[in-house]
């Protein structure tokens, strides 16, 4: 006999309460069987106090997910969304709070973070670090191509709508899914301006845009990149090779934007969007942009990683370079270094700094942003971790006064704590994307350290996203 799958329920008159660690808000509902309890459901688009009808769209063993139905009032903090595709676009879900209520719920999310999860003394953190811009403030975007486009609510069942391309951002959850984007208030002009243009060249010109699905279409990625200094590259992605029809796009950009720096492309015939594999061709301009920090200057290339907030990357940089207190004889470790930019930042403060990475093409990019601040007591290895960081590195590199920790979300792996602790550093400077694996990881290193102070630092404005840097010193 088949079961009935049961219908799922509706709450009514219900006040959002709180902001989960990844933005969803929270509502606590008393539930009444043999043991009373408060059942949380976490919900979209609602900010604290606001007061909902919620449908229970999910429902899991310790909590449930909902989508608001009704709004019986706006919580007093709620301002308008200052982004026309807000509720659509996944980004940005942070729009309708005030800026000052965001940096207070991405502060309690690292305390809450550290207190939950980290079972060590905590100090009273530093306030939260304000980013300067809370719009136009990201140094890369990457936009897709789709000749199925989202349709919106409003445009759901208008039979008069015939142009089904669109250039812009995958709607969350679904893969072959493109929002075409109007208008995006992440990155400053001419990103917006470089992105209408190719879309109205394409259309007027016949140029195919991407199917996923069917794996088939022209067109496929737009990537724009820019920097503090004014450089921008732009990258188009091209699911076959058209000479022809490539050119005629990339000569229309390089005509009509004088402003962009670095012309690349890539053919990408593969299944999935990502270039790290592909051939990336220069077609006019520099293979590279260059970002400033004081008096350095650093290479991007196309496939380079770079802080997407590059004036808040400096804040936090300063910040590194604060809590190392360097006096110039020190030898620093920076692992998961990336492109040396921490490493060349710091390099002027210390005797000798030694940089780790993964990924050979950022050594590469590190060594080169060396030689091109003439920095000559800096030396970069690619490799896995938790493989090189051994004794017999330590004794030819030299016993670290200082280590610099920038992991990915994942955090760090045990063995790689396991040889940190080895080296018996003075100090650890621990900066993180997510305060729940750095939670986890200061709780193994505590054995050996304590922190003795940690700030928050936003550097995505209108999202939950938080970084945090922790100092630990040697007990």
């Amino acid at each position: 006999m088949r079961k009935v799958k049961s219908k799922l329920p509706i709450f009514e008159n219900v006040e959002i309460s709180d902001l989960a660690a990844e933005g969803k808000a929270v509502a606590k509902i008393s539930i009444e069987n043999a043991v009373k309890k408060d059942l949380i459901v976490f919900v979209e688009n609602c900010v604290p106090g606001d007061v909902v009808d919620i449908q229970i769209i999910r429902k899991q063993r310790n909590f449930m997910e909902g989508t608001p139905i009704k709004f019986h009032k706006f919580s007093e903090t709620r301002v308008d969304a200052k982004c026309i595709h807000f509720g659509t676009c996944g980004g940005c879900k942070w729009q309708t709070l005030p800026y000052s209520i965001q940096l207070h719920y991405k502060q309690k999310q690292v305390l809450d973070q550290f207190t939950h999860l980290g079972k060590f003394e905590l100090p009273e953190p530093e306030d939260i670090l304000a980013s300067a811009n809370e719009y136009f403030y990201r140094n890369k975007l990457e936009y897709t191509f789709s000749d199925k486009r989202w349709l919106t609510k409003e445009e759901l069942g208008d039979e008069s709508i015939k142009d089904m391309n669109a250039l812009g951002f995958h709607i969350p959850g679904k893969f072959d899914k493109i929002l075409d984007v109007l208008e995006c208030h992440l990155q400053p002009e001419p990103s917006n301006e470089i992105r209408l243009a190719v879309k109205s060249f394409a259309k007027e010109h016949g140029l195919s845009f991407f199917n996923v699905r069917e794996q088939s279409g022209f067109l496929r990625n737009l990537i724009i990149r820019n920097t503090s200094i004014g450089h921008v590259m732009v990258i188009v992605s091209f699911f076959h090779e058209d000479e022809v029809k490539r050119e005629q796009l990339l000569d229309f950009l390089a005509n009509k934007f004088s402003n962009i720096s670095s012309l690349m492309y890539v053919i990408n015939p593969k299944r999935n969007d990502t270039i790290t594999d592909l051939p990336v061709k220069l077609y006019k301009g520099n293979d590279y942009i260059l970002e400033q920090m004081e008096e350095l200057k650093f290479k991007i290339g196309p496939k380079s990683f770079y802080q997407t907030n590059s004036e808040q990357a400096y804040q936090l940089y300063s910040l590194v370079r604060s809590y190392a207190s360097l006096s110039g004889n020190e030898i620093v470790y920076d692992l998961y270094t990336g492109t040396g930019t921490i490493a060349n930042f710091i390099s002027k403060n210390a005797k000798k700094v030694v940089g780790i990475e993964y990924v050979p093409e950022a050594i590469e990019d590190a060594v080169e942003n060396s030689k091109l601040n003439n920095i000559q007591n800096t030396v970069f290895y690619a490799g896995d971790m938790k493989d090189i960081l051994n004794q017999d590195f330590i004794d030819k590199n030299g016993k670290p006064d200082v280590v610099i920790l920038d992991p990915p979300r994942a955090g760090v792996h045990p063995n790689v704590i396991d040889a940190i602790l080895k080296t018996k550093a003075d100090k650890i400077v621990y900066v993180s994307c997510n305060a729940a694996t750095q939670a986890r990881d200061i709780q193994l290193l505590s054995e050996q350290y304590k922190v003795v102070k940690f700030r928050p630092v936003d550097m995505f404005p209108q999202t939950a996203h938080v970084e945090n840097i922790a100092l630990l010193v040697k007990k």
